[in-house]
């Protein structure tokens, strides 16, 4: 843990006690803060006193009284309107911050130019961070590994010097962080997503690019043209600045030619590394994760010998394009992840077809109609969840499917399906949906998936190394 001094004898108010809510909470009384800790719900509220933290109504509270909100990134902070513990902090005029903010002031005051790289995008970032991380380990460093990725940040080991902290970073979490300056900046990419808290895609990537503009090294992916403003105004500040790109080739920063990406400096062009046969990284979506993975412990000093070899060692991410292993014939691909239509776009676009694609779940904005470039891979689809009916509307007289509704179901008719295939089938779950129909989480939906994939007879585990 990383317990926070920098409000110590101080009164601060936190709302939000999920996960990291409590590690925020057990943190701040750690380094001595007075912390009157609430939220909505009362399971919640329990959990949190089951562990010993403070639970005081805010409700009647004067703001006034404290020195802090701080609010979990889960809480509406300006859309669709504010959460009242905001209303209140903006009414007794006190700052309103996160889990993030406080690590980087603990940063500050400990070691501030420990190595800290925070990654941020709208897909791929959870890829990238692990990826990151998996690159400083191999190499022999002390990593600590966590944000948005799934330990909270405050859980981990406090900032000394020799150790690299990795943080994916969400928008969230980023509008509660207004002091993120960190050694490296990572900004994959933007399309549009939780516009339901940010109001518009504008003020989503300016949210987006608070990360990357109070970097000491920036690196971003040019690929979409919202990234690809971002980087020109960090240009234009004189930023140290590394420009990733997978579509073309770079004057300056990394590119990609088919598996193989290289290094240009002025228009010399030399190879860094080749994702040829490395399976937990298909795609070229994981070749812009793995581009922009390269130029972080690039920036931080890694050798080039040192990065290929942690690159033909990555084990992947659960959830996010993961080997589970096979059926049969059929490789079997759990991509829970993907909560959106980009992301599984990223998917289906990794593999030439016979595709049987497993989707649905609780639809998000836009749908799956930018998916139809990719339906001619798709030999069937298998829908389930809420949006089940939504997608057979785009997806008739197109491609062919199937109203499974449930997961198990949808397994068992791909599963059937594909066993008839004559190419190289892929049973694909790459929901491009929220889970919160049937499932508490896209970790839940994931690991669903795997146990009912590894319960059939004809399963066969994916080979390690």
């Amino acid at each position: 843990m990383t317990p926070v001094t920098s409000f110590c004898r101080q009164k601060v108010a936190l709302f939000g006690l999920g996960g990291s809510g409590i590690v925020t909470a057990r943190a701040l009384a750690a380094g001595g803060a007075d912390v009157s800790a609430w939220d909505d719900s009362e399971v919640a509220r329990n959990q949190a006193r089951a562990q010993g933290i403070s639970v005081v109504s805010l409700e009647d509270r004067s703001f006034k009284e404290f020195s802090a909100l701080i609010l979990a990134p889960g809480v509406p902070l300006t859309h669709p309107t504010p959460h009242w513990t905001v209303e209140k902090a903006h009414a007794a005029g006190i700052e309103i911050i996160g889990d993030i903010e406080l690590f980087c002031r603990e940063r500050t005051l400990l070691a501030p130019t420990a190595s800290f790289v925070a990654i941020t995008g709208t897909n791929g970032k959870s890829t990238t961070t692990a990826l990151i991380a998996h690159l400083f380990r191999e190499a022999g460093h002390d990593v600590q590994m966590g944000g948005n990725i799934g330990t909270a940040i405050l859980a981990l080991e406090a900032p000394k010097m020799g150790r690299i902290h990795v943080i994916e970073c969400s928008s969230f979490q980023i509008d509660l962080a207004p002091n993120l300056r960190p050694s490296v900046g990572v900004m994959l990419n933007l399309s549009p997503d939780h516009l339901d808290r940010h109001g518009a895609m504008t003020h989503y990537a300016e949210v987006k690019e608070r990360l990357v503009s109070g970097s000491d090294t920036a690196i971003v992916g040019v690929d979409d043209a919202w990234s690809n403003a971002i980087a020109d105004q960090a240009d234009i500040r004189g930023q140290t600045l590394v420009r990733v790109s997978v579509e073309r080739r770079l004057d300056t920063g990394i590119h990609r030619k088919g598996s193989d990406l290289f290094w240009t400096c002025l228009g010399e062009e030399r190879p860094i590394a080749s994702l040829e046969g490395i399976g937990t990284l298909r795609g070229v979506h994981n070749a812009q994760n793995a581009a922009a993975a390269i130029a972080a412990v690039s920036a931080l000093g890694l050798s080039d010998d040192a990065i290929r070899s942690g690159l033909a060692s990555f084990p992947g991410l659960a959830h996010r394009m993961e080997i589970v292993g096979n059926l049969g014939r059929a490789l079997v691909i759990n991509d829970s992840k993907a909560t959106n239509a980009d992301a599984t776009g990223k998917a289906l676009a990794s593999f030439p077809g016979s595709i049987f694609w497993i989707a649905g779940g609780q639809s998000k904005e836009g749908g799956i109609a930018s998916l139809a470039r990719y339906f001619p891979r798709i030999s069937k689809a298998y829908l389930i969840g809420e949006a089940a009916e939504e997608f057979a509307s785009v997806l008739v007289g197109a491609v062919q499917y199937t109203m499974s509704g449930t997961l198990e179901q949808a397994l068992a008719d791909a599963a059937h399906d594909a066993e008839a295939d004559d190419g190289e089938p892929v049973i694909l779950m790459s929901p491009a949906c929220a889970s919160f129909d049937q499932f508490r989480n896209f970790e839940d939906r994931g690991d669903r998936f795997r146990a009912m994939v590894a319960a059939r007879p004809d399963f066969r585990p994916a080979r390690k190394g």
